[in-house]
């Protein structure tokens, strides 16, 4: 390799860094702006500065006689939080069964959970919400957490099996001759090593089911429930929508799941990494 062509590549790369950056930041620059925009000046300059500022959107959404933001926040906060809890609990400890054992039947099951993966979740809705309805859970909070533990289940499994095959054995064999059972060991010895690996399921899955909006939206029902991005869909009217207020509420619905991100950012890599390499 020539000095000429290194250096071409020098520059190269932060210049297609920043273009692609440029492009992605796209959307969120006009949500920025129109946040503290008056609602009618949204739709003449979109691209517009606001100047000077305002707080008047984020006040009317807080401040709704419907409460449709505490209402919807309050249902994807639970939704996503008893999502990621159980998602977690189950994809630990059976990822740790399928990383340990090496019959013919965990060989099975493993392509069962791949299989999952590949189907995406528009495919078996419809089955999905007949099971829900002959349970009695169709349009309720509780067939969506369901939902999204059956579905997502497979992601976490293959996550955690690949973290957990870089966790010695030796551990867990040298604790079972102290006298632990098998629950104290993986509790106690391995799922506290899981850090990363759970830090990564949690805002994969978190951010997964927060951004969700067909699932809860079909499932719940159009007067039954609404969660932080079908509350989005239900403030536009047929025929007139309050921009301001539109773009409000998508700014308020990104602030806790980006709280969320940083503060797992530093397992994050390390658990992305972690599960790629071993195994």
């Amino acid at each position: 390799m020539t000095t000429k062509d290194s250096g071409r590549r020098s520059w190269a790369r932060p210049v297609v860094a920043i273009l692609v950056s440029a492009i992605f930041f796209v959307p969120l620059y006009y949500v920025l702006v129109n946040v503290f925009k008056p609602g009618e000046l949204i739709a003449r300059e979109p691209a517009s500065v606001p100047l000077p500022p305002t707080l008047t959107n984020i006040h009317a959404v807080l401040t709704r006689p419907d409460g449709l933001f505490w209402v919807s926040l309050a249902n994807s906060m639970l939704v996503t939080l008893l999502s990621i809890i159980v998602l977690t609990v189950l994809s630990a400890m059976l990822g740790h069964y399928l990383a340990r054992s090496g019959s013919r039947w965990t060989k099975v099951l493993a392509l069962f959970l791949l299989a999952g993966l590949m189907i995406p979740p528009q495919v078996i809705l419809i089955p999905v919400t007949e099971v829900l309805r002959l349970t009695g859970m169709m349009a309720t909070l509780q067939g969506l957490v369901l939902f999204n533990v059956g579905y997502y289940v497979p992601f976490g499994v293959f996550v955690f099996t690949g973290f957990i095959r870089g966790v010695p054995v030796e551990l867990e064999e040298a604790a079972l001759l102290d006298g632990a059972s098998r629950a104290q060991v993986f509790w106690r010895i391995v799922f506290p090593l899981l850090r990363p690996a759970t830090a990564s399921v949690l805002i994969f899955l978190g951010v997964w089911i927060w951004n969700d909006f067909i699932d809860p939206l079909i499932i719940l029902g159009p007067s039954q429930g609404t969660t932080i991005t079908t509350g989005i869909y239900r403030s536009i009217g047929q025929y007139q929508a309050d921009l301001g207020s539109v773009f409000a509420l998508m700014f308020l619905a990104t602030l806790p799941v980006l709280i969320f991100y940083l503060a797992l950012q530093k397992q994050f890599v390390k658990g992305l990494t972690g599960g790629a390499t071993k195994g």
